[in-house]
C-alpha cells in the first residue's frame, strides 16, 4: 500500500490502541466508589469505540488486501480466498488466547476457553466479508452488498437480543449471537456490521484511489461521515420501533452513530499527517508505532491488566489514579513494542549475514 495511506490508517489504528487500554485499566483498577461518577461514565464511552475501531479497520484493510492480490494476480476468487484464509486464522487465534488466559490463570475454570472475545468475532466477521465480496465482480456491486449486510445486522440485533427461537441452541453457539453474562463480552450481533461498514469505505477506497483522487477520498469520508452522525442522533430522538431496545447495547442508532465517528476519524488523520508541525517533531509516530503492533498490544496487555500481574491494582484505585496508571501503561507497552521491534530487526540482520556466503565458498 502507498506509504501516506498506510500512516494515518495505523495513526487511526494506534489511536484504537489506547482507547482500548484505557478501557481495560479503568475496568480493571479503578475502585467501586469512583464508579458512579461522570468523569468515569464518560471516559468508559470513549472507551467503547476501542472495539469498533478495530473491527471496522479490519474491514477495510482485508478490502485494500483483497484488491492489491487481486491487482497482482488478476484471479478474483484467489483474492477473496486469501482473506478467508486470514479470517479464518484469526478465529484460531482467538482460541490460542483463551488458552493462554486458561493456562495463566491457573487452569481454573475450563468453561472461559470458549469464552466470546473480539478476535472470536473478528475471524468470522471477515470470512462472511470475503465470502460476500466474492460474488460481485464490481466494486460498487460489493459496496452494495457490503452495506446490506452492515445494514441487516444492525437492523436485526434487538430481535436477536430478545427472540425465544434461538433458546434451543446450545450455550457456547448462542454466546457467539446474544450477550450471556461473564461468557461473552462480544457478539456478531452487531459488532460483525463494523467490519462490513468498513469493507463499504475499503471499496470506496479503492475506486477514487485508481484515479489518483486522493483528496476526493477523504472529502467523500468527510460527507458520509457527518450524514450518518446526524442522521442517528435524530433517529435517537424518536420512539423506537423495538419492543425492547437498548441504546448502549443493540440500538441501530448508536450502531450507525459510532460507524459516523469512525468514518470521521480517517479524514482527519489524513489531515494529521500533512499538518505543517509534522516536519517539526519528525516522521516517527508512537501511536502509528502502537497502531502497527495493535495485535501484539492486544496478546500481552490483557492479562497484564486483568491477570495475577495487575491483581494489586484490581479495584483499589481512585479514579484520577486510574487514569495517571493507564498513560503510565500505556508508556510501558510502548517501550516494550519498541524492544520487540528492535529484537526483530536484530534478528533479521543475523539471518541476512547467515544466508549470505562466505568469502571463502565463492
Amino acid at each position: 500500500m502507498p506509504t501516506n495511506r498506510l500512516a494515518y490508517l495505523d495513526r487511526v489504528r494506534g489511536f484504537a490502541v489506547l482507547v482500548m487500554i484505557e478501557a481495560h485499566v479503568l475496568d480493571a483498577w479503578t475502585r467501586l466508589s469512583d464508579r458512579g461518577t461522570k468523569a468515569y461514565a464518560d471516559a468508559m464511552i470513549l472507551g467503547g469505540f476501542g472495539a469498533p475501531m478495530f473491527l471496522f479497520l479490519a474491514g477495510l484493510t482485508f478490502v485494500l488486501a483483497a484488491e492489491s492480490t487481486y491487482r497482482k494476480t488478476e484471479d478474483l476468487r484467489l483474492a477473496w480466498h486469501s482473506v478467508q484464509k486470514r479470517g479464518w486464522q484469526i478465529f484460531g487465534l482467538a482460541f490460542l488466547f483463551r488458552l493462554q488466559s486458561f493456562v495463566l490463570g491457573g487452569g481454573f475454570n475450563a468453561i472461559g476457553l470458549l469464552k466470546v472475545d473480539i478476535l472470536n468475532v473478528m475471524g468470522p466477521a471477515i470470512v462472511l466479508m470475503a465470502v460476500t465480496g466474492s460474488f460481485a465482480r464490481t466494486r460498487l456491486g460489493r459496496a452494495l452488498m457490503f452495506a446490506g449486510v452492515a445494514g441487516t445486522i444492525a437492523m436485526v440485533t434487538p430481535i436477536v437480543r430478545t427472540t425465544p427461537l434461538l433458546a434451543w441452541m446450545p450455550d457456547p453457539l448462542e454466546w457467539y449471537l446474544r450477550p450471556s453474562p461473564a461468557r461473552t463480552n462480544f457478539t456478531l450481533f452487531p459488532w460483525a456490521g463494523f467490519v462490513f461498514a468498513g469493507a463499504i469505505v475499503g471499496e470506496v477506497m479503492g475506486v477514487w484511489r485508481d484515479a489518483g483522487r486522493t483528496v476526493r477520498i477523504q472529502m467523500a469520508l468527510v460527507a458520509a461521515g457527518l450524514l450518518l452522525v446526524a442522521a442517528s442522533y435524530e433517529a435517537s430522538l424518536m420512539p423506537t420501533i423495538y419492543p425492547a431496545s437498548d441504546f448502549w447495547t443493540s440500538s441501530p442508532t448508536f450502531f450507525f452513530l459510532r460507524v459516523g465517528i469512525i468514518t470521521l476519524m480517517l479524514p482527519l488523520a489524513f489531515l494529521w499527517e500533512r499538518a505543517p508541525w509534522k516536519g517539526v517533531i519528525g516522521p516517527w509516530s508512537p501511536v502509528e508505532e502502537l497502531g502497527r503492533a495493535s495485535l501484539f498490544v492486544y496478546w500481552i496487555h490483557v492479562e497484564m491488566v486483568y491477570g495475577f500481574l495487575g491483581r494489586p491494582l484490581r479495584r483499589n484505585l481512585s479514579f484520577p489514579a486510574a487514569i495517571a496508571a493507564d498513560v503510565a501503561f500505556s508508556a510501558f507497552i510502548l517501550s516494550l513494542v519498541l524492544l520487540k521491534n528492535r529484537l526483530m530487526t536484530t534478528r533479521r540482520a543475523s539471518a541476512l549475514r547467515a544466508s549470505r556466503p562466505s568469502p571463502a565458498s565463492i
